[in-house]
């Protein structure tokens, strides 16, 4: 059975001493305890801090980090990522590293806004963490747009504590379980 993927989008420039950084730590170390891999963009900031955390989960193995990269130099990416998926893509990459399982944010900026935009159009569900300052913060949006992906009111998904990360995302990953299939004009 394929483990699912959960990926840790935020601010690429804070280093360990920030709360983005600690935090995202917790959260990759608890995908890891709940069985789950860990996508990144694989540089520094709340990606490296991600897949630090996922190491230190006692329930770590080989191959459930993975950052998929800007360049085309699989050396740019932070130590702790095990697949290193070099696209040479650029800011272009985010709507890959939102195409997971589901999508948790942890503060950031104008690319993080891209990628969890990429992940609403994909249809992916989005928690996002309110403890930490970011972009997708200062809107407290409920949702990206009007478009209706699913039945139920689909919306954006605040959390505030690691804990409730085990509910949030078996109830989340099994309603959001469409994908996107391509950009399709109205007839």
């Amino acid at each position: 059975m394929r483990k699912q993927q959960i990926s840790v989008i935020g601010g690429g420039g804070c280093d360990d001493t920030t709360p983005q950084y600690k935090m995202s730590e917790l959260i990759g170390e608890k995908l890891i305890d709940l069985g789950y891999r860990v996508i990144t963009g694989g540089l520094g900031g709340v990606m490296e801090g991600a897949l630090k955390g996922a190491k230190l989960s006692k329930a770590y193995q080989s191959g459930d980090t993975i950052g998929i990269i800007p360049g085309f130099d699989p050396k740019e990416a932070n130590i702790y990522a095990d697949i290193v998926i070099p696209t040479g893509l650029d800011v272009y990459r985010n709507t890959i590293v939102s195409n997971s399982d589901a999508i948790i944010v942890v503060g950031g900026g104008a690319g993080t806004l891209i990628e969890a935009a990429s992940a609403w159009s994909l249809k992916r569900p989005i928690l996002v963490l309110e403890e930490v300052e970011g972009v997708v913060n200062q809107l407290k949006i409920s949702k990206f747009d009007e478009r209706q992906h699913y039945e139920f009111n689909n919306k954006v998904i605040y959390f505030k504590d690691v804990s409730s990360l085990k509910v949030l995302l078996e109830e989340n990953i099994l309603k959001y379980n469409k994908r996107h299939k391509s950009i399709r004009r109205k007839k």
